[in-house]
């Protein structure tokens, strides 16, 4: 797509800069990282005290207000050089502390200004639950300053999570990949899960991104691309990401301490027969090439490894949950000896210990089936539009 034919999009940000009004009256906490910028790439927060909005505070989130921070990381950072705002870190804070930090730093609303990406685990989405839960119990506006979702809002994709299997890469049940903006994401949650959780739902606001349509991915919008977090560097990593992700609960990289982190998977023990394998089974919009590297850090760092890199060839026909799943069924095929589910990572609070690949998938029935040699695939659930899961209701966009 060339320049020219990529579509103008304001997003809810860029509309509260040019209108502070939007987020109504009194003292306002932006809860904002590097992402949130205007479409000129100005950051929002001092355009925003520039153009006379009552900003008082910053909330960051995992990867901190900078996105320095690796995964299961924030930042060690207590005022903002930029602004000389102080900053609350919010990563791993929830329930009471949440509500704590909240009332301390005095602010009558909260703006969130967060780039997602469109799967269920990316965290960004539950540090927005927990506030919302928060706002809900202290009294506070929530607005929602909303951004496209850059995989596109046509198409859902994967289980809704069991609340038996709740964390903080999941705290409701929502799809793997979930198709909904952040602002319609909000207004899910709110009905379904802040009300239950808080006693009473958020005085919710969302500004909407103007000029986006569902069949839009990153791509075709003529907003900037800022990595939202380090291990997501391009749109092309953000499409595989959502299926990729699961690897993470596996002991095969998933391309950290690469330069194409989800977008390339690999392992010490696999050989010559994964690609082909994994070319016989015909998966739609992609094709996988055979290739070796060494992870700098992360899993298995400094070994070389072996394993595909994933080319998405059909955006519209690639169904990255789908794909993950066959591949994860042909790795435990292939090398029943080798490979392996791994425990909860850091980023999970609480010290849960359960496999990581159950709180990614939101249930254990992806791991029993492929242990027992089952076809996991109907576990996916065939891609749907976001209404059928969410209601139509929830959807702003056309």
């Amino acid at each position: 797509m060339s320049t020219d034919d990529r579509v103008a999009v304001a997003t809810g940000i860029a509309r509260l800069h040019a209108s502070p009004g939007l987020a109504g009256p009194g003292r306002i906490g932006l809860v904002t990282n590097h992402t949130g910028v205007l479409p000129d790439l100005r950051p929002a927060a001092p355009a925003l005290l520039e153009a006379g909005a009552r900003l008082v505070a910053l909330f960051g989130p995992e990867h901190g207000l900078y996105g320095t921070g690796q995964a299961g990381e924030s930042e060690a950072l207590h005022a903002d050089p930029a602004t000389g705002l102080p900053v609350h870190d919010t990563y791993r804070c929830s329930g009471e502390l949440l509500d704590k930090l909240l009332i301390g730093s005095g602010v009558d609303a909260l703006v969130y200004d967060l780039q997602d990406i469109g799967a269920r685990f990316y965290t960004y989405v539950w540090t927005m639950f927990d506030l919302m839960v928060s706002a809900a119990r202290t009294g506070v506006r929530f607005v929602v300053a909303d951004r496209p979702n850059p995989l596109g809002g046509l198409l859902s994709e994967g289980p809704l999570l069991d609340p038996a299997w709740a964390s903080f890469v999941g705290r409701a049940a929502v799809p793997v990949r979930h198709g909904l903006t952040c602002g319609e994401l909000a207004r899910y949650l709110n009905a379904s899960a802040v009300c239950h959780v808080a006693g009473r739902p958020a005085d919710l606001r969302v500004i909407e991104a103007v000029g986006w349509q569902r069949a839009l991915h990153a791509e075709a919008t003529a907003l900037p691309w800022v990595a939202p977090s380090p291990n997501i560097p391009t749109p092309a990593t953000a499409a595989v990401y959502p299926g990729t992700c699961l690897f993470e609960g596996t002991n095969v990289s998933e391309g950290r301490g690469t330069t194409q982190p989800f977008e390339i998977v690999g392992a010490p023990y696999i050989d010559s027969r994964f690609a082909p394998a994994l070319a016989e089974l015909d998966l739609p919009g992609v094709h996988f090439r055979d290739l070796r590297f060494v992870p700098t850090f992360h899993k298995h760092a400094g070994q070389l490894l072996r394993g595909v890199q994933l080319h998405v060839t059909d955006r519209e026909a690639f169904a990255p949950v789908r794909t993950a799943v066959a591949m994860l069924r042909t790795l435990r095929r292939l090398y029943p000896d080798h490979f392996a589910w791994r425990t909860a990572d850091a980023g999970v609070e609480g010290g849960d210990r359960r496999p990581f690949i159950d709180l990614l998938w939101g249930s254990d029935r992806l791991r029993r089936a492929v242990d027992a040699g089952e076809d996991p695939l109907p576990l996916c659930e065939p891609p749907a539009p976001p209404g059928r899961w969410a209601g139509e209701d929830v959807l702003l966009y056309p």
